[in-house]
C-alpha cells in the first residue's frame, strides 16, 4: 500500500504531524496521501499522561480548539500547588519560589487519551486514514538502505510460530518520508536509533516509570483544575521521583506517582512505592470515601535536551517521545511532541513538493535548533542531572538556582550527562531489602487487580512479545546477583521466579500481562529483555487516562 506519509503511532505526535500535512496539501490544492497505523485497539488506547497539558502547540495547529467541542477544553488548570512530604506532613513551597517557567497558568488538564481521539477525529475529517489493531513489526528499507516504509506484524500466529485458521499475513506499507511517533522506547525507533547511529553524539535516554490510577471522589472534596505536585517522601536517599494530583472533569481525580528508573535497590518496587505513596495523610484525605476505577503505567523519556538523538534518517523522521522532548521540572511533553512533529511534517511536505523522496529532512533538525521546543529545553537542561547527583533537596535547590538563572538569561556554562538507568543497580548484598505493607484493598491495593483495571488483554496463543536474548541469564545471573529486580520493576506482574524454594527456579513470562510500559525493556541490568510488538490490539485500553 503507497502513501506519501506513514506514520507509526496515533498518539499526539503523530497525529499532530497527519493534521499538518493535510492542512498544508488543503492549502496548495495538493493530493497528499497520509496513513497513521495504532497497535492499539482503538486510539487512545495505550494513550497514559498525567495530564497537565500546554496549549502552545495546539493553538498553533488548531486555533479555534476550545471551540470545537474539544475534551481538553472542560477544565482549565485554576490552582497549582507543590507539596514537599515527609512521612506525616507536608509543607507547600511557596509558589513564588518556582521559576515562572513552571507556571501552569493558562494550561488545562484532563484526560490525553480524549484528547488522542477528538485529534483522531480532527485528521480523518481531513482525509488521513488511520488503522487501529495494526502494529508496526517490521522496517523496510530501499536497496540503497534508506527507509522504505513498515510492515505490520501478521496475525493468528500460534506461539509455536504455526499458522491458526484465522492467520493473516502483515501488510507492507511504503511511503515517501516514515515518522515514528511511537513514544517512549518504541522498539522500531531504537531498532533505527541503533542502525544509523543517531546517538552517536547525544547523551544516553534516561527514563521515569509513572504509575497511574484514576479515582471517583466525593463531590464536597473536587475542585476542578487543581493541580498538585509532591515530592519527598516515600522515596529515600537512592531514588527519585514524586507524585501528582490533578482534580479533572467528571468528579475525577487523577494521580499518580514516578520513579526515576535510576534507582540503586534492586528490591525497590515502584508499584509498591506508588501505593505507600497515596497513604500519605494529605493524598489519603482526597480519595477516602472514594473509588478507584482505572489503572495505568507507561514510562517516560527523562533525558531532556542533551539526549535527543539526531532526528532524521534517510526516508524518515523521530517525533514526539520516539526522540524525546519531555520537559521534566514541568513536568509536560505533549506540547513539545506535537510541535516537533509539526516541524517534522512541514519538512516532508515541502520535499514530496519538491518531487523528492527517501532522503534525509534536513530542514526538520534545523527547524527544531530555532524553535520555542529547542530554548525550553535548554534552559532545564541540568535539572535532572543535578537532582541525581546531589538528592532530593540539594539537588532542587541547585536546580532551581539554574532555572531562575536561565530564566533571567545567564546561561549555564555546562551541561550536565546521563548514565544509563539499567547500569546503576547495587548487588544485593549490599542494600537493605525494602518491606513494603500490604494493600488494604481500600487505598492501596495489589498489582494483578490494577492490571485488571487497565482492561489489558492479549491473545493468548501468541509469541511471546517480551524476548530474551538469553534465557539463561535470568536465573543464572540476576537472581544471584539482584534477586531478579524484573519482580519488583514490572508494574504489571509479568515477571516471577518459581520454584526457588523447592531448589528449581524458574523464570516465568506473564506477557498476558503486560501493559506495554517499557520498563523491562529499560531497567534489565543486562538488557536481556527485549520488548517487540505483540499481535495488534492487545495491550491496555484505557478510558479517560
Amino acid at each position: 500500500m503507497p502513501y506519501d506519509v506513514v506514520i507509526v503511532g496515533a498518539g499526539p505526535a503523530g497525529l499532530a504531524a497527519a493534521i499538518r500535512l493535510k492542512q498544508r496539501a488543503t492549502e496548495t490544492g495538493r493530493d497528499l496521501s497520509v496513513c497513521i497505523l495504532e497497535k492499539g485497539s482503538e486510539v487512545g488506547a495505550h494513550i497514559l499522561s498525567g495530564a497537565v497539558v500546554d496549549p502552545k502547540a495546539l493553538d498553533e495547529l488548531l486555533p479555534d480548539w476550545r471551540n470545537m467541542d474539544c475534551p481538553l477544553a472542560e477544565t482549565p488548570v485554576t490552582e497549582n500547588h507543590h507539596w514537599i512530604l515527609s512521612e506525616t506532613a507536608k509543607r507547600e513551597m511557596p509558589h513564588f519560589m518556582l521559576p515562572p517557567l513552571m507556571s501552569n497558568k493558562g494550561t488545562y488538564t484532563g484526560s490525553l487519551g480524549n484528547l488522542c481521539r477528538w485529534l483522531a477525529g480532527q485528521a480523518e475529517a481531513l482525509g488521513v486514514e488511520i488503522f487501529p489493531g495494526f502494529a508496526a513489526a517490521e522496517i523496510l528499507f530501499n536497496d540503497d538502505g534508506s527507509v522504505k516504509g513498515v510492515a505490520t506484524g501478521d496475525m493468528g500466529v500460534a506461539r509455536d510460530g504455526t499458522h491458526k485458521p484465522d492467520y493473516q499475513p502483515g501488510l507492507e506499507l511504503h511511503a515517501k518520508y516514515t515518522f515514528l511517533a511511537e513514544g517512549v522506547r518504541g522498539h522500531l525507533s531504537k531498532e533505527l536509533i541503533r542502525q544509523f547511529d543517531l546517538a552517536r553524539d547525544s547523551q544516553p535516554q534516561v527514563y521515569g516509570l509513572g504509575i497511574k490510577e484514576l479515582w471517583d471522589i466525593a463531590p464536597e472534596k473536587h475542585v476542578p483544575g487543581r493541580v498538585i505536585h509532591t515530592q519527598g517522601w516515600p522515596l529515600g536517599e537512592d531514588a527519585n521521583g514524586g507524585g501528582f494530583l490533578y482534580h479533572q472533569a467528571g468528579g475525577q481525580v487523577a494521580l499518580g506517582f514516578v520513579t526515576w528508573l535510576n534507582y540503586r535497590n534492586p528490591y525497590l518496587s515502584p508499584f509498591q512505592e506508588m501505593q505507600r505513596w497515596k497513604t500519605h495523610p494529605a493524598i489519603r484525605a482526597v480519595l477516602e470515601g472514594g473509588k478507584r476505577v482505572s489503572y495505568g503505567a507507561r514510562a517516560i523519556n527523562d533525558g531532556g535536551w542533551q539526549s535527543v538523538p539526531k532526528l532524521v534518517f534517510p526516508g524518515g523522521a523521530l517525533i514526539g517521545c520516539s526522540a524525546g522532548f519531555v520537559n521534566v521540572p514541568r513536568i509536560k511533553g505533549s506540547h513539545t511532541a506535537m510541535k516537533t512533529a509539526m516541524m517534522a511534517a512541514d519538512a516532508a511536505f515541502e520535499a514530496i513538493e519538491a518531487g523528492r523522496e527517501h532522503d534525509e529532512l534536513t530542514a526538520y533538525p534545523a527547524a527544531y535548533e530555532k524553535s520555542w521546543v529547542y530554548k525550553e529545553l535548554k534552559k532545564v537542561r541540568n535539572v535532572v542531572p543535578l537532582v541525581k547527583k546531589y538528592g532530593d533537596f540539594l539537588g532542587s535547590g541547585l536546580a532551581g538556582v539554574t532555572m531562575w538563572a536561565e530564566q533571567l538569561g545567564i546561561t549555564m556554562p555546562f551541561t550536565l550527562g546521563h548514565h544509563p538507568d539499567h547500569e546503576s543497580l547495587w548487588r544485593k548484598d549490599l542494600v537493605r531489602p525494602i518491606s513494603y505493607p500490604k494493600p488494604d484493598g481500600v487505598i492501596s491495593f495489589d498489582r494483578l487487580s490494577s492490571v485488571f483495571l487497565s482492561n489489558t488483554n492479549h491473545v493468548e496463543d501468541q509469541p511471546v512479545h517480551l524476548t530474551l536474548r538469553d534465557p539463561d541469564i535470568p536465573v543464572d545471573y540476576d537472581l544471584p546477583m539482584y534477586d531478579e529486580p524484573a519482580q519488583r520493576y514490572c508494574p504489571a506482574g509479568v515477571y516471577e521466579i518459581v520454584g526457588e524454594e523447592e531448589g528449581n527456579p524458574k523464570f516465568v513470562i506473564n506477557a498476558q500481562n503486560c501493559v506495554h510500559c517499557k520498563t523491562c525493556d529499560i531497567k534489565d541490568p543486562t538488557q536481556n529483555i527485549n520488548w517487540v510488538v505483540p499481535e495488534g490490539g492487545g495491550g491496555p485500553n484505557y478510558p479517560n487516562m
